[in-house]
């Protein structure tokens, strides 16, 4: 039998649209979009399994729970996408390029921007787990064919301990309604993702802006300390 570990203390850590069955079974089922039999799916072997709507705030518990159990090390991708959204394409983007400028590597989503996992949490992810890729399949039969499979795969848990990061709801992408986080629609996801992207351009438009002031500064003293040294030197000439 492969060698399990105790998971961090009450997990699941993040609470979310999902359910939750055996800690020690190595795979982890998010049915991005579609709204399944979540229960069945955990009878069926897995651990943790429920739907992840959102391409950031989404993304970031899904990972949470997973980076929290060393004994998960596989994350089955299945169900139907959000429109504009995309959360399925964006994990599986994340997994393979990671996260740079706080944007997912290769994401389609509209608004891929991760803000409560580190570096670290997010090496940590790509290592523990495999991502495995059935997209649009919404039967409960293949879902759990496919996790039966992956159950003979087991390597056992990841060597490290479980890592606990906190995920805080006010994570950019989403909407309130009624206390319960939902997804944008598209049209003010794509709003707010051009929102993001011209406060990088203002960020990176203000660091040059410094960086050039810096160098004229020091352009003007260069020239000074160079007018004082040529005067100095031809003091000394006609002296002598």
């Amino acid at each position: 039998m492969a060698d399990k570990k105790s998971p961090a203390s009450g997990w699941p850590i993040v609470q979310g649209d999902f359910h939750a069955g055996d800690p020690n079974s190595p795979v982890a089922v998010m049915t991005c979009g579609s709204h399944l039999d979540e229960k069945g799916i955990c009878d069926g072997g897995a651990a943790i399994a429920g739907s992840c709507k959102t391409e950031n705030l989404g993304l970031e518990k899904v990972i949470a729970n997973i980076i929290s159990n060393p004994n998960i090390r596989f994350l089955l991708l299945c169900g139907t996408e959000v429109k504009g959204h995309l959360a399925g394409q964006t994990m599986a983007a994340l997994h393979k390029g990671g996260v740079k400028d706080g944007r997912v590597v290769g994401a389609e989503g509209a608004i891929p921007f991760i803000e409560n996992l580190n570096d670290a949490a997010i090496k940590r992810f790509q290592e523990q787990v495999e991502v495995v890729n059935i997209m649009e399949a919404e039967d409960l039969g293949a879902i759990k064919a496919k996790i039966n499979e992956l159950k003979g795969r087991d390597p056992g848990a990841f060597a490290a301990d479980p890592m606990v990061v906190e995920v805080k709801e006010a994570a950019g992408g989403v909407e309130e309604t009624g206390g319960v986080v939902q997804p944008m629609s598209g049209e003010l996801a794509l709003i707010h993702a051009r929102m993001k992207v011209i406060e990088k351009m203002v960020t990176d438009i203000g660091y040059r802006d410094k960086f050039a002031a810096g160098v004229y500064s020091g352009k003007i003293e260069g020239i000074m300390i160079g007018l004082i040294v040529s005067f100095a030197v031809l003091g000394f000439m006609l002296m002598g």
